[in-house]
């Protein structure tokens, strides 16, 4: 079972609280969209889930034990914002992929699991020998998730995977996220101040505000028909967008 849960998670670094109280629950199979501004806490509740931030309080469960964040492979698995900055500058394509993979398996067995992974993010298995700089920001996203899928993690976690994108390539990173969700069966939570990212990817959203979720439920009912005035407040921000019906 691949159910995240976070119950009453709190992250504290030293009188500042950037997590207070956060309850959230990611199904198995779900993409669940995690929404709010900058500074709302949304990346440090991430953080704090693969280990990268201490808990304060609460506790963080993966089918119902708790994450392990020793270790290899880790069943979590992290796609960060700058794919650059992801990915050791030094080691080539194929190298980064191998790396993440569990261990076991002959020479020629990893590198066909390395083929077979670019090919699954839409990537040409002759890039296996080039290094970050070499790609462009769109192509270096795709090799860090097919990093990530290389652990054959249960969750993996997307923290503001397209915002450091050109607006042209941002579309074809988020068609790759549901393609690979509905071919692989995966559970994604799913991090970003843009509702409309959210929308166009998630079945379930949380928004989140100075560390706390203030509304959560089906991406339909909270996108447009949201009970709380930040969201509505968010959502007024989106452009082009006309104004939900609560506020009508």
């Amino acid at each position: 079972m691949s159910e995240l849960r976070f119950d009453d998670v709190t992250v504290r670094y030293g009188k500042a609280t950037a997590v207070d109280g956060v309850s959230l629950t990611v199904p198995e199979g779900e993409v669940v969209g995690l929404v709010g501004e900058s500074g709302s806490g949304k990346s440090t509740l991430a953080r704090a889930a693969v280990g990268l931030a201490p808990l304060s309080g609460g506790r963080i469960t993966l089918g119902g034990a708790p994450v392990p964040t020793r270790g290899r492979p880790r069943p979590l698995q992290m796609v960060f914002q700058d794919p650059y900055s992801s990915l050791d500058p030094r080691m080539t394509v194929g190298e980064s992929v191998t790396e993440a993979m569990p261990p076991g398996g002959t020479r020629a067995e990893r590198r066909a699991e390395v083929e077979r992974l670019l090919e699954l993010v839409h990537l040409d298995p002759a890039c296996a020998g080039n290094v970050p700089s070499r790609l462009s920001g769109g192509q270096r996203q795709r090799v860090a998730f097919a990093r990530a899928l290389a652990a054959r993690p249960r969750v993996v976690i997307a923290d503001e995977i397209t915002s450091a994108l050109d607006v042209s390539v941002q579309g074809a990173v988020l068609n790759l996220v549901r393609e690979l969700q509905r071919d692989l069966g995966l559970t994604i939570l799913f991090i970003s101040h843009n509702l409309a990212v959210v929308r166009y990817v998630a079945s379930h959203v949380a928004v989140m505000r100075d560390g706390r979720i203030v509304e959560q439920g089906p991406a339909e009912r909270v996108l447009t028909e949201p009970a709380h005035d930040y969201t509505r407040e968010l959502l007024a921000a989106v452009p082009g967008r006309s104004t939900p019906r609560s506020q009508r």
